[in-house]
């Protein structure tokens, strides 16, 4: 418990004993009154002053104004007791509330248990620990086995592995060694190592996730602004209701402590609790639930839109595909083997494309970039640059048709890059790509989830993408297209999604556009990658497609439990509201329609952030 609720306990438990004392002595009239006042200002007086500066404030029909009014209410007709076990029953449900809330955000905050709390920072010769925000670009940091690293940074001596199950939901460690890069977050496992930084805290992966979760509840879902926009005419309504219930009918049977009383009761059971606490609530039980499986979303309406997905179109690199290519065959025509593949190798030497990776890797050799004049990158064809003097180009076949050089086409599967030099076709080498082991069972996944439309979008041949779109067991795909095809493709899906939300995955990096054009941008492997967690709307810590489904799965358990929710305070709340206005339920009834629903609908609400254990 912290230090308020502590208070609020003792306040109550005070509040009980002198209840019980004042139900126990021997006192009527007014000295019977002013005993009940105590405890009934002991317990109530938070939630009157929360009344009044309200009003001033203009939020008049809110919970506190409706429980001021009943329980005064209640002490004017001589209902003391109830007046003060309403009240008592009332923060006793808000205790509750607060303890639930509480522990979720506590346990959002276990399961994002990245927040370095120091680094090792090597100053003047000496190590020192220091505030990680003190900590400047360039800095030498020092990270021990079992100390979490504190900054992003490349790793300048040592190896290690690192624990990474906090940002992904993965127990596998992975390897680092000298020049390699790591990301705040992760723990050192084995060796120590010497980090040089490349991020001030601030901008470290390890803040930008914090960040994320902990403002997640800033963007509400579609279910939570119908239900604050359902209290803020409903409340007024019930009012209106209770006046006319308390003041009405006396006037034809003159029965006023009656009806004065049914009208209390009234209000009292009318209050939206538990619908405005569960379901906020159940939305950040998701979000943390899905926080523990290494998957970020950083709204509620965002994972209530990954509950309502109807299509999800893939990228194919990276995505469903590992990405790492590799040469399996080169053909030259006019030079030899080795030269060809240098020639690529120089052409794509500025180039961070994972095929321009496999070529460089292929090669195996220092790139002397002194050979090297000038470079074009032509997006979604290849290169344009000067080698030894030389125009080489190096792409796709509409590369070569583009700048009509006459080449042999290849009907290997795979991707083909095509070279030549001066205009003169020099050859071709294949390059294939592994598709990832559960990416046919995620397919299969989303379509049991309901899913109803899988689609691959890729800049790769027909060929390539019909072999793997056949492999997946996907809907359709479309191959051969440029960045601005996939934003159009995109569109047109969209047209014809009617009834759900498109949802696009990619990797975040060179995919933005379509991202940010989908219903629902889903960044997959983007452990490390500022651009991912910027550009979409939900973030896969991993590189596994099966988080995928996962993340539907999390969604639409969480819905249900939303729906749940509502479904059973707004049948208890209309059920009890009736009785009471038939005078078939006492205040004991309203308060079990009020706080006892809230109470049962918050225990629900907490289900949601165990859905992904």
């Amino acid at each position: 418990m912290t230090g308020k609720e502590k208070k609020s306990l003792s306040r109550i438990l005070i509040s009980v004993a002198l209840l019980i004392v004042c139900v126990l002595l021997p006192v009527s009239g007014w000295a019977r009154l002013l005993c009940f006042l105590v405890p009934y200002g002991i317990i109530g007086w938070q939630v009157l002053w929360k009344a009044v500066r309200n009003i001033a404030h203009g939020q008049v029909f809110d919970e506190n104004f409706l429980m001021a009014l009943a329980t005064i209410g209640a002490l004017v007709i001589g209902e003391y007791p109830e007046a003060v076990f309403v009240m008592l029953f009332y923060e006793v449900g808000e205790l509750f509330e607060k303890i639930a809330v509480g522990r979720s955000r506590a346990s959002i905050s276990s399961l994002m248990d990245i927040r370095p709390d120091y680094a090792n920072a090597e100053r003047g010769g000496k190590e020192e620990k220091v505030d990680p925000e003190s900590v400047a670009v360039g800095e030498i940091i020092v990270i021990r086995p079992g100390e979490r690293i504190p900054l992003d940074g490349t790793v300048v001596d040592g190896s290690s592995s690192l624990n990474t199950m906090a940002l992904t939901g993965e127990s596998l460690p992975r390897d680092v060694a000298p020049g390699e890069n790591v990301i705040s977050g992760c723990v050192n496992l084995s060796g120590l190592l010497r980090v040089r930084t490349t991020k001030t805290f601030g901008e470290s992966t390890v803040a930008k996730i914090l960040d994320l979760v902990e403002n997640s509840s800033a963007n509400k879902a579609k279910t939570e602004n119908f239900i604050t926009r359902f209290a803020g005419w409903y409340t007024p309504v019930v009012v209106i209701s209770a006046l006319a219930l308390g003041l009405i009918p006396p006037l034809f049977s003159g029965q006023w402590a009656v009806w004065i009383g049914r009208a209390l009761t009234f209000l009292v059971i009318s209050c939206p609790c538990a619908l405005v606490i569960s379901v906020p609530l159940t939305f950040f039980g998701g979000i943390g639930g899905a926080s523990r499986q290494g998957i970020l979303v950083k709204g509620a309406n965002y994972l209530e839109a990954l509950a309502e997905t109807e299509t999800v179109v893939f990228d194919k690199t990276g995505t469903l595909t590992r990405g790492n290519f590799q040469v399996t065959a080169i053909h030259p025509e006019i030079v030899s083997e080795r030269e060809l593949l240098e020639l690529a190798a120089l052409g794509e030497c500025y180039s961070d494309h994972p095929i321009s990776v496999s070529l460089k890797k292929a090669y195996a050799e220092e790139i002397d970039k002194d050979r090297i004049g000038s470079v074009e990158e032509l997006s979604g064809h290849g290169i344009r640059a000067v080698i030894d003097g030389k125009s080489v180009l190096v792409g796709s076949q509409k590369l070569m048709a583009q700048e009509n050089v006459s080449f042999k086409p290849c009907e290997l599967t795979g991707t083909i890059v095509h070279v030549a030099r001066d205009g003169e076709y020099m050859g071709h080498i294949v390059i294939s790509d592994e598709i990832k082991e559960d990416a046919a069972a995620t397919i299969r996944a989303l379509k049991a989830l309901g899913v109803r439309r899988t689609v691959m979008l890729t800049g790769d041949r027909r060929e390539v993408g019909e072999a793997v779109a056949k492999q997946l067991g996907l809907d359709e795909f479309h191959a051969e297209l440029l960045p601005a095809d996939k934003v159009a493709c995109v569109e047109t899906l969209l047209s014809e999604t009617k009834d759900g939300k498109l949802a696009f995955v990619g990797d975040g990096i060179n995919d933005a556009p379509v991202l940010s054009r989908a219903d629902l941008g889903i960044a997959m492997g983007a452990l490390g990658s500022d651009a991912a967690i910027e550009a979409a709307d939900v973030v896969l810590m991993d590189d596994k497609p099966s988080k995928l489904a996962l993340a539907v799965r999390i969604s639409r358990r969480t819905k249900v439990i939303v729906t749940q929710n509502i479904t059973f305070a707004l049948t208890v709340k209309f059920l009890v509201l009736i009785l009471g206005a038939l005078g078939l339920a006492n205040m004991w009834e309203a308060v079990f329609a009020d706080v006892g629903v809230m109470v049962i609908a918050v225990c629900n609400a907490t289900r949601a952030l165990r859905i992904g254990k």
